[in-house]
Protein backbone atom coordinates (compact mmCIF):
# COMPACT_ATOMS: atom_id res chain seq x y z
CA UNK A 1 0.00 0.00 0.00
CA UNK A 2 1.55 3.29 -1.12
CA UNK A 3 0.91 6.17 1.28
CA UNK A 4 1.44 9.84 0.56
CA UNK A 5 1.20 12.92 2.76
CA UNK A 6 -0.02 16.10 1.08
CA UNK A 7 -0.04 19.49 2.77
CA UNK A 8 -2.47 22.00 1.20
CA UNK A 9 -1.02 25.46 1.62
CA UNK A 10 -2.97 28.57 0.64
CA UNK A 11 -1.21 31.91 1.03
CA UNK A 12 -4.25 34.17 1.39
CA UNK A 13 -5.85 32.73 4.54
CA UNK A 14 -9.00 34.63 5.50
CA UNK A 15 -8.47 34.97 9.25
CA UNK A 16 -4.67 35.35 9.22
CA UNK A 17 -3.25 36.20 5.78
CA UNK A 18 0.22 34.76 5.03
CA UNK A 19 0.12 32.76 8.27
CA UNK A 20 2.05 29.85 6.75
CA UNK A 21 4.98 32.11 5.97
CA UNK A 22 5.17 33.57 9.48
CA UNK A 23 8.44 32.87 11.31
CA UNK A 24 8.24 30.33 14.10
CA UNK A 25 11.62 29.90 15.70
CA UNK A 26 14.18 29.44 12.94
CA UNK A 27 11.70 28.31 10.25
CA UNK A 28 8.39 29.38 8.76
CA UNK A 29 5.19 27.66 9.88
CA UNK A 30 4.88 25.73 6.61
CA UNK A 31 8.44 24.43 6.79
CA UNK A 32 7.87 23.15 10.33
CA UNK A 33 4.80 21.31 9.08
CA UNK A 34 6.60 19.83 6.07
CA UNK A 35 9.77 18.85 7.94
CA UNK A 36 7.91 17.27 10.85
CA UNK A 37 5.64 15.31 8.49
CA UNK A 38 8.66 14.01 6.58
CA UNK A 39 10.45 13.14 9.82
CA UNK A 40 7.71 10.69 10.84
CA UNK A 41 9.03 8.23 8.25
CA UNK A 42 5.49 7.00 7.58
CA UNK A 43 5.13 8.17 4.00
CA UNK A 44 6.41 7.15 0.59
CA UNK A 45 5.97 10.75 -0.58
CA UNK A 46 5.46 14.12 1.14
CA UNK A 47 4.36 17.17 -0.87
CA UNK A 48 3.17 20.68 -0.18
CA UNK A 49 0.36 21.56 -2.62
CA UNK A 50 -0.01 25.31 -3.05
CA UNK A 51 -1.36 28.18 -5.13
CA UNK A 52 1.51 30.43 -4.09
CA UNK A 53 4.91 30.93 -5.70
CA UNK A 54 6.14 32.20 -2.34
CA UNK A 55 5.20 28.99 -0.51
CA UNK A 56 6.33 26.79 -3.41
CA UNK A 57 9.77 28.40 -3.39
CA UNK A 58 9.99 28.28 0.40
CA UNK A 59 9.68 24.49 0.25
CA UNK A 60 11.74 23.57 -2.82
CA UNK A 61 14.57 25.98 -2.00
CA UNK A 62 15.03 24.09 1.27
CA UNK A 63 15.09 20.67 -0.39
CA UNK A 64 11.42 19.78 -0.11
CA UNK A 65 8.82 18.73 -2.67
CA UNK A 66 5.94 20.94 -3.77
CA UNK A 67 3.22 20.93 -6.42
CA UNK A 68 1.62 24.08 -7.86
CA UNK A 69 -2.16 23.96 -8.18
CA UNK A 70 -3.39 24.59 -11.71
CA UNK A 71 -6.86 25.73 -10.65
CA UNK A 72 -8.40 27.66 -7.76
CA UNK A 73 -10.00 25.50 -5.06
CA UNK A 74 -12.54 25.94 -2.29
CA UNK A 75 -10.94 23.40 0.05
CA UNK A 76 -7.67 21.70 0.82
CA UNK A 77 -9.16 18.35 -0.20
CA UNK A 78 -10.02 19.72 -3.65
CA UNK A 79 -6.48 21.03 -3.97
CA UNK A 80 -4.97 17.65 -3.08
CA UNK A 81 -7.35 15.75 -5.37
CA UNK A 82 -6.06 17.71 -8.36
CA UNK A 83 -2.48 16.92 -7.35
CA UNK A 84 -2.98 13.15 -6.95
CA UNK A 85 -5.13 12.61 -10.04
CA UNK A 86 -2.34 10.88 -11.96
CA UNK A 87 -0.17 9.69 -9.06
CA UNK A 88 0.10 6.04 -8.09
CA UNK A 89 -1.10 6.31 -4.51
CA UNK A 90 -3.45 4.19 -2.35
CA UNK A 91 -3.96 6.20 0.82
CA UNK A 92 -3.71 9.99 0.94
CA UNK A 93 -3.07 11.84 4.20
CA UNK A 94 -4.05 15.52 4.30
CA UNK A 95 -1.89 17.32 6.84
CA UNK A 96 -3.00 20.92 7.36
CA UNK A 97 -0.27 23.43 6.64
CA UNK A 98 -1.02 25.33 9.85
CA UNK A 99 -0.28 22.30 12.07
CA UNK A 100 3.47 22.81 12.69
CA UNK A 101 3.76 20.29 15.54
CA UNK A 102 3.09 17.16 13.52
CA UNK A 103 3.96 13.97 15.40
CA UNK A 104 4.41 10.36 14.30
CA UNK A 105 2.13 8.57 16.78
CA UNK A 106 -1.18 10.24 15.86
CA UNK A 107 -0.54 9.75 12.13
CA UNK A 108 0.40 6.13 12.72
CA UNK A 109 -2.85 5.56 14.64
CA UNK A 110 -4.76 7.24 11.80
CA UNK A 111 -3.21 4.98 9.17
CA UNK A 112 -3.85 1.84 11.24
CA UNK A 113 -7.63 2.13 10.78
CA UNK A 114 -7.16 1.39 7.07
CA UNK A 115 -6.38 -2.20 8.05
CA UNK A 116 -10.18 -2.37 7.99
CA UNK A 117 -10.81 -2.35 4.25
CA UNK A 118 -14.27 -0.81 4.68
CA UNK A 119 -12.81 2.47 5.97
CA UNK A 120 -12.75 5.11 3.25
CA UNK A 121 -12.09 8.29 5.24
CA UNK A 122 -10.57 8.85 8.69
CA UNK A 123 -9.59 11.85 10.79
CA UNK A 124 -8.19 12.84 14.19
CA UNK A 125 -9.81 14.34 17.28
CA UNK A 126 -8.68 15.23 20.77
CA UNK A 127 -10.52 15.83 24.04
CA UNK A 128 -11.36 19.48 24.61
CA UNK A 129 -11.74 20.53 28.26
CA UNK A 130 -11.42 24.33 28.45
CA UNK A 131 -14.85 25.93 28.33
CA UNK A 132 -13.66 29.01 26.43
CA UNK A 133 -12.26 26.76 23.69
CA UNK A 134 -15.41 24.62 23.58
CA UNK A 135 -17.37 27.82 22.91
CA UNK A 136 -14.83 29.23 20.43
CA UNK A 137 -16.04 28.98 16.82
CA UNK A 138 -12.43 28.67 15.64
CA UNK A 139 -12.38 25.25 17.30
CA UNK A 140 -14.34 22.71 15.28
CA UNK A 141 -16.13 20.18 17.46
CA UNK A 142 -17.15 16.65 16.47
CA UNK A 143 -19.78 14.33 17.94
CA UNK A 144 -19.26 10.59 17.42
CA UNK A 145 -21.18 7.33 17.81
CA UNK A 146 -20.12 4.35 19.94
CA UNK A 147 -17.77 3.16 17.19
CA UNK A 148 -16.10 6.56 16.83
CA UNK A 149 -17.76 7.29 13.51
CA UNK A 150 -18.50 11.01 13.13
CA UNK A 151 -22.12 12.05 13.57
CA UNK A 152 -21.61 15.77 12.98
CA UNK A 153 -18.97 18.51 12.90
CA UNK A 154 -19.73 22.05 14.01
CA UNK A 155 -18.23 25.34 15.09
CA UNK A 156 -21.06 25.53 17.61
CA UNK A 157 -21.05 23.67 20.92
CA UNK A 158 -21.99 20.05 20.23
CA UNK A 159 -23.52 18.39 22.08
CA UNK A 160 -25.35 21.29 23.69
CA UNK A 161 -25.45 20.68 27.49
CA UNK A 162 -29.15 21.25 28.14
CA UNK A 163 -28.96 18.63 30.86
CA UNK A 164 -26.36 19.54 33.46
CA UNK A 165 -26.48 16.01 34.90
CA UNK A 166 -24.95 14.27 31.89
CA UNK A 167 -21.21 13.66 31.68
CA UNK A 168 -20.19 15.04 28.30
CA UNK A 169 -16.89 14.57 26.53
CA UNK A 170 -16.16 17.28 23.97
CA UNK A 171 -13.88 16.51 21.07
CA UNK A 172 -12.00 18.97 18.93
CA UNK A 173 -11.65 17.94 15.32
CA UNK A 174 -8.01 18.13 14.27
CA UNK A 175 -7.74 18.94 10.58
CA UNK A 176 -5.70 15.89 9.62
CA UNK A 177 -7.49 13.48 7.28
CA UNK A 178 -6.69 10.22 5.54
CA UNK A 179 -8.57 8.99 2.47
CA UNK A 180 -8.59 6.13 0.06
CA UNK A 181 -7.64 7.78 -3.22
CA UNK A 182 -11.00 7.09 -4.87
CA UNK A 183 -12.92 8.51 -1.91
CA UNK A 184 -11.05 11.78 -2.30
CA UNK A 185 -11.61 11.89 -6.05
CA UNK A 186 -15.32 11.25 -5.46
CA UNK A 187 -15.37 14.18 -3.03
CA UNK A 188 -14.31 16.58 -5.75
CA UNK A 189 -17.13 15.45 -8.05
CA UNK A 190 -19.81 16.34 -5.51
CA UNK A 191 -21.00 19.95 -5.25
CA UNK A 192 -20.40 21.78 -1.99
CA UNK A 193 -23.12 20.60 0.36
CA UNK A 194 -25.45 22.92 2.34
CA UNK A 195 -24.05 22.08 5.77
CA UNK A 196 -20.49 22.40 4.49
CA UNK A 197 -21.30 25.82 3.03
CA UNK A 198 -22.90 26.99 6.27
CA UNK A 199 -20.22 25.75 8.67
CA UNK A 200 -17.21 26.09 6.34
CA UNK A 201 -16.15 22.57 7.33
CA UNK A 202 -15.31 20.52 4.27
CA UNK A 203 -15.64 17.03 5.77
CA UNK A 204 -19.39 17.59 6.16
CA UNK A 205 -19.58 16.95 2.41
CA UNK A 206 -18.72 13.29 3.08
CA UNK A 207 -21.39 12.91 5.75
CA UNK A 208 -24.02 14.58 3.58
CA UNK A 209 -23.17 12.11 0.81
CA UNK A 210 -23.42 9.10 3.13
CA UNK A 211 -19.69 8.35 3.53
CA UNK A 212 -18.73 7.53 7.15
CA UNK A 213 -15.69 9.18 8.71
CA UNK A 214 -13.79 7.09 11.25
CA UNK A 215 -12.47 9.29 14.05
CA UNK A 216 -9.28 8.46 15.92
CA UNK A 217 -8.61 9.87 19.39
CA UNK A 218 -5.17 11.29 19.87
CA UNK A 219 -3.27 13.17 22.54
CA UNK A 220 -2.50 16.86 22.37
CA UNK A 221 -1.28 17.80 18.89
CA UNK A 222 0.08 21.26 19.66
CA UNK A 223 -1.26 24.55 18.32
CA UNK A 224 -3.12 25.06 15.05
CA UNK A 225 -2.20 28.48 13.65
CA UNK A 226 -5.47 30.32 12.91
CA UNK A 227 -4.76 33.69 14.50
CA UNK A 228 -1.78 35.83 15.56
CA UNK A 229 -2.56 34.75 19.12
CA UNK A 230 -2.14 31.10 18.08
CA UNK A 231 1.25 31.95 16.60
CA UNK A 232 2.31 33.45 19.92
CA UNK A 233 1.15 30.25 21.72
CA UNK A 234 3.10 28.14 19.21
CA UNK A 235 6.26 30.18 19.80
CA UNK A 236 5.98 29.49 23.54
CA UNK A 237 5.38 25.79 22.93
CA UNK A 238 8.35 25.59 20.57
Amino acid sequence: MKIGAFIPARYAATRFPAKLMQPLGDKTVIRHTYDNTLATGLFDEVYVVTDSDIIFNEIVQHGGKAIMSQRSHESGSDRIAEAIQDLAIDVVVNVQGDEPFVKKEPLQKLLTVFNDTTVQVASLMQVLTQQNLIEDSNYVKVAVDKNNNALFFSRSVIPYPRSKDSAIVYYEHIGVYAFKKQALLDFTNWPMSPLEAAEKIECLRYLENGVPIKMVVTEYMGVEIDTPEDLAKAAKLL
